[in-house]
């Protein structure tokens, strides 16, 4: 009879482990479906609900004229007045030649000499300019000392440098703005 309990309890203990496996496999199945079907749609609609929020589904919406209707109605398109600015000629400052001893390692000096005309948006800008030449000049001066040769090469060079002259001189002229800061001359020795 001894063996005939021990058989019996072999058999039990194997079937709890199957329940168990059972178990466990649907848990692993659960997951698999929260993984591959859940997640995803969560995803997605959080996706368009930030495309929405911030405004980069409004084409879209437009072509199926949602976000259109207001109080049942379709609204009506109101033409949009948009105030036309009349531009003059584009005025343009000069400033005088500067020339400058670049940043270098070495014991060979390296100059810069550049030509600079302004594009200021109106001739009023003009007299905001001339009051603070001096500021700008110094300006310009402290950061083209500080430049290297290698800071001038190629398109970007010339392009970060335009971009810096322009945000110095802005912020010497403050509330007035100019337009584009031109290169007339420039030459590195």
């Amino acid at each position: 009879m001894a063996k005939k309990e021990e058989a019996a309890e072999e058999v039990a203990e194997e079937t709890e482990g199957e329940g168990e496996e059972l178990e466990g496999g649907s848990r692993k199945g659960k997951k698999r479906l929260v993984l591959l079907i859940v997640l995803p749609v969560v995803l997605l609609l959080g996706v368009v609900g930030g495309a929405i929020a911030t405004g980069l589904a409004d084409p879209l919406l437009a072509m199926f004229g949602v976000g259109e209707a207001q109080n049942g109605e379709m609204a009506e398109e109101e033409p949009v007045e948009e105030e036309v600015v009349e531009k003059g000629p584009p005025v343009y400052f000069d400033l005088p030649q500067m020339l400058v001893n670049l940043n270098s390692t070495g014991r060979k000096s390296n100059f810069l000499k550049i030509v600079v005309s302004l594009e200021v948006p109106s001739v009023e800008e003009i007299s905001s300019l001339e009051q603070v030449l001096p500021r700008i000049i110094d300006n310009f001066q402290v950061y083209l000392r500080e430049l290297r040769v290698e800071d001038l090469r190629g398109s970007a060079g010339l392009y970060r440098l335009r971009e810096e002259l322009m945000l110095r001189v802005n912020k010497a002229i403050q509330p007035a703005q100019i337009n584009d800061v031109l290169f007339k001359e420039m030459l590195i020795q």
